[in-house]
């Protein structure tokens, strides 16, 4: 009988920082039964966006581990630091693919991005090999017919993003209850986005 594939959601961004928002979804999708496991994929800083406010690579996974550090079923990757710049989401699944033969691996995007999917590199390619959980966003009406492999997530909307955190951390506003509390510590302690 043939072993049966760990379904592994890979979440792709550059978590700076991690919050609430991305914590919430990924436990949804874990404990609703859309996947397994999930990778929180921190992408690298891309060499043609040198954004001043985006976190070194190292640090910003070090805020992913400690945010996922009490929940089994989720993992922090940095996959995406040793491939050539700038990294296609379909180069990196083909990647983790090759690498992890033995997990099914399932995009995870909003429906935001999922709007523009036309304008990925190779979205045809993506859809035929891997799946794709898509998940709600204020303002973005997911279809209600979607290729087969691609799939609308029922999760709760909760609106919260990461420049909305670093620019109030940068007024001196107390953010702790929007990110999680390992997290909000090392923010404190090493004052990053000040």
């Amino acid at each position: 009988m043939e072993e049966k594939k760990l379904r592994t959601g890979v979440f792709g961004g550059s978590f700076n920082p991690i919050h609430i928002g991305h914590l919430a979804l990924a436990n949804y999708l874990c404990e609703n039964d859309y996947v397994d496991e999930l990778w929180f994929l921190v992408s690298p800083q891309n060499p043609f966006k040198q954004n001043q406010s985006l976190l070194a690579d190292d640090l910003r996974l070090k805020l992913v581990q400690a945010a996922i550090k009490d929940y089994p079923r989720f993992r922090a990757s940095d996959f995406e630091f040793s491939l050539p710049k700038p990294s296609y989401t379909v180069t990196t699944l083909n990647k983790l693919s090759e690498t992890y033969p033995d997990k099914d691996f399932y995009l995870i995007i909003g429906a935001d991005n999922w709007a523009a999917f036309d304008r990925w590199k190779s979205p045809e390619e993506i859809i035929s090999k891997f799946h794709v959980l898509v998940y709600p966003r204020l303002g973005y009406e997911i279809p209600d017919s979607l290729p087969h492999n691609v799939k609308a997530v029922d999760s709760p909307i909760i609106e919260v993003s990461s420049t909305f955190i670093r620019e109030s951390i940068a007024q001196g506003k107390d953010m702790q209850y929007f990110l999680h509390p390992s997290v909000y510590e090392i923010i404190k302690k090493e004052g990053l986005y000040k």
